[in-house]
């Protein structure tokens, strides 16, 4: 199993580890170090919670300098739908990373190489096992590897409810009127867009484009939050 996960991180990241107990560390859950006690393994919990803080840093240095005018707020929320666990369970899943776990029978059993929270663990995990063997360069050359192109791209918006975000603001002092149309499709069945158009007391007020209607109204939503932060500052 070391050679195989060795061999999968240096083909699919470039990256050679220089102690690969750390990298093996990092994808032992605490169910399989239980069943294999006599041999004192150690966990990727230590890992994981090494691995969360630099992703909450580099994610966080990311969105700062890659959204110099958003404000806190936005911020937070962008890096809430990065960070979450669904969301890191897709990119351990897409990078192959479940398929080298050592589970404990159990856990086997019950699926969890599918979990998105054990999923998520792992990919904390791995990434704090970089950070220790590699350093921070490291992790940031494989970051814009795997997940820093796909929050250029908008793939993590699903995990933000703009929607909601901007109900909450416009409707602060009473009702207010909000309603998302329809306003073009493009493209192909197989590779629709639609556009919509997100409408205040009747006034057009930010346009989201997406493969449904749902992802463009919560793009519509956000271009529209973007909108009255803006004038808010000004």
């Amino acid at each position: 199993m070391t050679k195989k996960l060795v061999n999968h991180v240096k083909k699919t990241f470039g990256v050679t580890f220089n102690d690969e107990s750390v990298l093996v560390e990092a994808f032992t859950h605490s169910s399989y170090a239980n069943d294999h006690r006599e041999q004192n393994l150690n966990n990727l919990e230590r890992l994981e919670f090494l691995g969360d803080a630099v992703l909450e840093l580099t994610v966080s240095d990311f969105l700062y300098h890659k959204y110099p005018d958003q404000p806190e707020g936005q911020l937070t929320r962008k890096r809430a739908s990065i960070v979450r666990a669904e969301s890191l369970a897709e990119l351990a899943k897409e990078s192959q990373l479940h398929e080298y776990l050592r589970l404990g029978k159990g856990e086997e059993q019950m699926n969890g190489r599918n979990r998105p929270s054990l999923l998520c663990d792992v990919f904390e995990a791995f990434i704090g096992a970089i950070f220790v063997d590699q350093g921070m360069d490291t992790v940031l050359n494989v970051l814009k590897q795997i997940l820093f192109p796909k929050i250029e791209s908008g793939a993590f918006s699903h995990g933000m409810d703009h929607k909601t975000a901007l109900q909450e603001l416009l409707q602060q002092n009473g009702v207010v009127t909000i309603q998302y149309k329809v306003v073009d499709k493009r493209g192909p069945d197989h590779q629709r867009e639609f556009v919509v158009d997100v409408f205040v007391e009747g006034d057009s007020f930010g346009r989201g484009i997406g493969r449904s209607k749902k992802a463009a109204e919560q793009l519509a939503a956000k271009h529209a939050l973007e909108i009255l932060e803006k004038s808010v500052r000004n």
